[in-house]
């Protein structure tokens, strides 16, 4: 699969706070040939990069080394690059490419820290739509992301909705819950009181705030699991003689075992600390705490009403993080505006990972959608009708009723 990867600049960038950055800088990768109608923007999750497909090395923080997507986006897969021109910019405030706290302030010579301005989900959408001007792409045929890139999905029908004819959030929601907002509220706090945050000035030292950085991704992981795959995976067993605990425990503490899910959380988050920026972190889970579909209008279905395109919901029953009942509300928003949409519920006990880690329940609907839209075999709505004929996920008609 042909791959195109490149930075590019689009100038002096205005962020929705106020403040402006002299030269906005995007990484993104392409995929495919572009037709001129058949482009596919890939909006990644909070700390995505824009490697979606392939596979490739890569060290430190300048990328990931195993694409995210790879399942779903390549020739022949849901997103076929044998048919579709697939672009995925890494968003401004991230750390894999893109313009943000890591990258050297033009004035000084020096990283920007936490003088880099805030950016929002709306920032994304603008500097997306300023890098497809630069690849000389009108208008796209869908915008697709899942978490916090399908609010960035969601928030192209509100900000450019003659750009794009098709929208899939998956695993999102017009806005966050209140617990989820509290929980994102003590990582940010786990980085901001590590003695080595230093305030945000830690570039230049030999010390980054990993403890923090590290707590904060473990209060991450623990949300995008579910209460069943936690009991499958891990359920209250020790960890093997081999594990290390990777925190200073308490002399008593050293009396009970180190389980099998502590290991886990304290693995994933020392290979996180590896390739990501604490101050990105803290940026990109503001933008997404931030985001309200319905800021600036009366209403979720006020703020996309002049979208005419169609939709394709997706959520999954393990998920709390972005729950159904949620993706429900979004969807039912855009049946107000009398726009065409599904909501695809899976039947799922992967928790808000689901849509990374079962690609098999994923593609099928979003294939299908992305060719025939609604009328897709594969795509069912859960809130009007039980397709009979859809060999997919099971469709809940009554998970919505009163």
């Amino acid at each position: 699969m042909e791959v195109e990867r490149d930075t590019v600049s689009v100038g002096e960038f205005e962020f929705e706070c106020g403040e402006s950055i002299p030269d906005l800088e995007l990484a993104y990768e392409a995929y495919g040939e572009f037709t001129g109608d058949n482009a596919v923007l890939v909006c990644h999750a909070l700390t995505g990069s824009a490697h979606v497909a392939g596979h490739r090395g890569t060290d430190g923080t300048a990328g990931q080394a195993r694409a995210w997507w790879d399942d779903i986006v390549g020739p022949g897969k849901a997103i076929d690059t044998t048919e579709y021109y697939v672009v995925c910019a890494n968003v401004p405030g991230s750390c894999y490419g893109s313009s943000g706290p890591a990258s050297e302030h033009p004035e000084t010579g020096e990283p920007y820290g936490t003088d880099f301005p805030a950016v929002t989900v709306g920032d994304w959408t603008e500097a997306q739509r300023l890098l497809l001007d630069e690849l000389g792409i009108p208008a796209l045929h869908a915008v697709v992301g899942g978490s916090v890139g399908g609010m960035n999905a969601v928030d192209w029908a509100k900000r450019h909705p003659d750009h794009v004819e098709k929208v899939v959030p998956i695993a999102a929601a017009a806005r966050l819950d209140p617990q989820c907002l509290a929980l994102d509220a003590i990582a940010r706090r786990a980085i901001t009181t590590d003695a080595d945050w230093q305030g945000g000035e830690y570039y230049s030292t030999d010390s980054a705030p990993k403890d923090g950085l590290a707590l904060a991704r473990q209060i991450g992981h623990v949300m995008y699991l579910s209460k069943a795959s936690m009991e499958k995976k891990f359920g209250r067993r020790a960890a093997g003689r081999d594990a290390m605990r990777s925190f200073p425990t308490d002399a008593a503490g050293t009396f009970f075992p180190y389980r099998d899910v502590e290991s886990y959380l304290d693995y994933q988050a020392e290979k996180f600390v590896d390739r990501f920026d604490a101050n990105s972190y803290l940026y990109l889970t503001r933008a997404m705490d931030n985001y309200d579909l319905a800021a600036g209008f009366e209403s979720d279905a006020d703020a996309i009403a002049a979208f005419e395109g169609e939709a394709l919901c997706m959520s999954f029953t393990g998920d709390w993080h972005f729950t159904t009942e949620q993706a429900e509300e979004l969807a039912e928003a855009v049946r107000e505006t009398e726009a065409r949409v599904a909501h695809h519920v899976v039947e799922s006990d992967h928790g808000h990972d689901a849509f990374l880690v079962e690609p098999e329940k994923v593609g099928p609907p979003l294939s299908d959608f992305l060719e025939d839209g609604v009328a897709g075999k594969a795509v069912t709505d859960t809130a009007e009708t039980e397709d009979e004929g859809s060999d997919f996920a099971p469709v809940h008609t009554s998970l919505f009723s009163d």
